[in-house]
């Protein structure tokens, strides 16, 4: 599977409902003066530095170079590391992420490393894409390459777990989940489809040429824009959240 690539400054242009959407996950966290704080995959930092503003100190991780630089330019301390391969060891008060765990494909290794990166007692709070997440879209993406085979094959990047699954998962490396919910949350893109697929799906796109990514976003627009757009509120997809809050034991 091709990476997934991340610009930090077409990210704060056209992606911002990410972080302006945080607003329930960070009052679960309840960030406290005097902790110390894992951002996992804190893109271009404005979460961690808003947690770091309640008193808190923060380390920010994050796989993509452009949104360390961009975090470590908002005052954080941010290092690039993929999710997969934390090291940190009884280190943190809390471990938080937003908008990010859905990117990781392995949630057993993740988890493993942020039980292991908090200290005991320590919490894990976190919002990711859940079941059901963005399923018009993906069906319609899957469906477009299956009409064109020159594509290739379709690989789905992400990863959307259901409430049982996440909490199973949880539990069995150790954490006593105190709160989980899934959401569903319809999201105004408001740099429009082509934009949204240009951010979040080019790992899709981005191996096709120039005439087959034409191809596939007027493909994926015909099919999605009946459920998807109307003229009074543009585009708007079909987002589903997974809300947790889990207590490492």
């Amino acid at each position: 599977m091709k990476t997934q690539h991340w610009s930090a400054p077409e990210y704060a242009k056209h992606a911002h409902f990410v972080s302006s959407m945080a607003s329930e996950v960070l009052s679960l966290l309840n960030p406290q003066q005097g902790e110390v704080v894992l951002d996992l995959g804190c893109g271009d930092g404005e979460l961690g530095a808003y947690i770091q503003s309640q008193g808190c100190s923060v380390i920010g991780i994050d796989a993509s170079a452009s949104m360390v630089a961009a975090a470590k330019a908002r005052g954080l301390t941010a290092l690039e590391i993929d999710g997969h391969n934390m090291d940190f060891e009884n280190q943190f008060d809390a471990v938080f992420s937003n908008a990010a765990l859905h990117w990781l494909l392995q949630p057993e290794k993740v988890i493993d490393g942020v039980r292991r990166a908090l200290k005991e007692k320590g919490r894990f709070v976190a919002e990711m894409g859940g079941a059901g997440n963005i399923a018009t879209l993906v069906s319609a993406m899957e469906e477009v390459f299956t009409d064109n085979p020159d594509f290739g094959a379709f690989q789905n990047p992400w990863y959307f777990p259901s409430v049982d699954k996440y909490q199973s998962l949880l539990e069995k490396a150790g954490f006593l989940v105190k709160d989980i919910a899934l959401i569903s949350r319809p999201t105004p893109l408001t740099g429009g489809l082509d934009k949204w697929l240009d951010i979040f799906a080019n790992s899709i796109h981005r191996p096709l040429s120039d005439e087959q990514k034409i191809r596939f976003f007027n493909a994926v627009e015909r099919k999605v824009k009946s459920a998807l757009f109307s003229e009074q509120e543009g585009w708007v997809a079909d987002y589903v959240r997974l809300r947790f809050k889990a207590i490492k034991l």
